[in-house]
């Protein structure tokens, strides 16, 4: 546990007054869980909000326990003297709203009728997901946030946050991210959405009680997903047409390629630690971000922003390609908003903005270090 934060708890904090959603729909309770890392200082001016991407939760870093073997999903950049340096700063990570791992979201009870939400949970936005942690924000007093950072939908994330809440964002970093998905990319999520809602046991989203869950719909919505988070030369570098534990093929539809074994195994160990309706929710929240639709341009959905600006992509990441960060940091420049840009050369697809920790560590220290002016308190 070397330079690491060490044994961390999972804390909830629950909303109860009313968050009208962009939809109009008015909801409550809403209960966040979250971790923190390193202390707020006595300014509350040293935060840092990390935002994990599509299926993450809030174990951004840390142990659960002692026996823990795997730590938290960005744990080498989360820490003493890591990128986000504990030493220094006040970093928090929250489970998303609609989630399955501690917020509230369909498959958390309705205090009403005492049954799960199920699909009567409401359809919410990204916008809404960021009015939710703000709000946790609030609770801890946090008066000016020192960073908001996120990699994938965590970016798209962060990105809300800077817009919405121009006079509270001192600086945003954004990671292998996009300001909206591209047909294609939403093509891919119907793909996964239609696997679950056709699976016989999905039941209308009426699953929870029974023996059998859609397992099979989420595991394949799951494979789906990790086609599109690998590039056709990590694919080929990890599998190649390797044979899967044979010398031929069996001339039936059993498994041959390891390419295909590994899709099973990532679907699999998915449907143990996530719920099928959340994946309909949340993939639809990531359809529906679309800032120049939304404000009419992107140029007016940044004009009100004060944020410094860090902006990273990967040169193997067709899911979310270098050509949309250019277009966001085109349009900050534009408007004159102080913006640093790295694209990083990756053999790893989009999966690169949670391997290539060495380059990013660099980058990251060296711009909440360095670029960002202003004295904290540590």
């Amino acid at each position: 546990m070397e330079n690491s934060v060490g044994i961390v708890k999972t804390k909830y904090y629950t909303i109860e007054e009313n968050i009208k959603l962009e939809s109009g729909v008015e909801f409550a309770p809403t209960t966040v869980a979250y971790e923190t890392y390193g202390k707020l200082n006595e300014d509350k001016n040293n935060a840092i909000l990390v935002i994990h991407a599509l299926t993450g939760d809030a174990h951004a870093a840390g142990y659960r326990n002692e026996n823990d073997k795997k730590p938290g999903w960005w744990d080498v950049l989360i820490g003493p003297n890591k990128a986000f340096d504990t030493n220094k700063y006040f970093v928090i990570c929250t489970n998303i709203f609609g989630g399955c791992s501690g917020t509230t979201g369909p498959s958390s009870i309705n205090p009403k009728t005492g049954e799960p939400y199920g699909i009567t949970f409401p359809v919410f936005t990204i916008e809404d997901t960021v009015l939710v942690q703000k709000k946790l924000l609030d609770y801890f007093g946090i008066k000016e946030l020192y960073c908001v950072a996120g990699g994938s939908m965590g970016g798209m994330e962060a990105m809300q946050f800077a817009i919405s809440y121009p006079d509270f964002v001192k600086s945003t970093i954004l990671i292998a991210t996009t300001s909206r998905l591209s047909p294609q990319a939403i093509a891919f999520n119907a793909v996964g959405r239609n696997s679950i809602i056709s699976d016989p046991a999905w039941n209308n989203g009426n699953y929870y009680n029974q023996e059998t869950k859609p397992d099979r719909g989420l595991s394949n919505a799951r494979m789906i997903g990790h086609i599109t988070y690998l590039c056709e030369e990590a694919m080929y570098n990890k599998f190649g047409r390797k044979l899967q534990d044979k010398d031929h093929y069996d001339f039936n539809f059993d498994i041959d390629f390891q390419v295909e074994s590994y899709l099973q195994h990532q679907g699999q160990i998915f449907i143990d630690r996530f719920d099928a309706n959340s994946y309909l929710y949340i993939t639809k929240a990531v359809d529906y971000f679309d800032l120049e639709d939304k404000y009419g341009s992107l140029e007016n959905a940044f004009s009100k922003s004060k944020s410094k600006y860090l902006i990273i992509s990967f040169d193997s990441d067709w899911l979310f390609p270098t050509s949309q960060a250019k277009e966001i940091v085109n349009t900050l420049m534009k408007l004159d908003k102080d913006v640093s840009f790295c694209e990083i050369q990756s053999p790893c697809g989009h999966d690169a903005f949670l391997l290539e920790y060495e380059v990013q560590e660099k980058i990251i220290k060296s711009f909440l270090d360095n670029h960002i002016k202003g004295e904290i308190n540590e």
